[in-house]
Formats: structure tokens, C-alpha cells, sequence
């Protein structure tokens, strides 16, 4: 399981850009989401989607 924190509150409408993972807001006005991620190529894929849409990652945890 990881915890991806982004700046930024995202709406619903992006959960479909995250379908496996579970978008939480923060009341610190940041956004995480939370899924499970099975290998570092898919992590790597998460990281270039965040990337690519033009977010701003702000930390990357693995959480159990």
C-alpha cells in the first residue's frame, strides 16, 4: 500500500485519472492517494501519470 501526496485538492472527477486508488483530501489543502502498487514499474507509471497531468508530488510513502 503507498500514500502518494500531491498539492492541490482534486476533485472526484479525477478519480478516473486513479482508478485503483482511493483520492483523500487533506485538510492541509493537499490531496492523497492511497492504493496498493505491486512492483516499482507500476510505481514508476503512477509517478509519470502524476507527472504528465502536471501535479505536484509532494512526498511518497509505503504504508502497511
Amino acid at each position: 500500500m503507498y500514500e502518494l501526496r500531491v498539492a492541490g485538492r482534486l476533485d472526484p472527477r479525477w478519480s478516473s485519472w486513479f482508478a485503483d486508488f482511493t483520492l483523500v483530501p487533506d485538510p492541509d489543502g493537499t490531496t492523497v492517494l492511497r492504493g496498493a502498487i505491486t512492483d516499482q514499474s507500476e510505481l514508476h507509471g503512477v509517478l509519470a501519470r502524476i507527472r504528465d497531468l502536471g501535479l505536484t508530488l509532494i512526498s511518497v510513502e509505503r504504508v502497511d
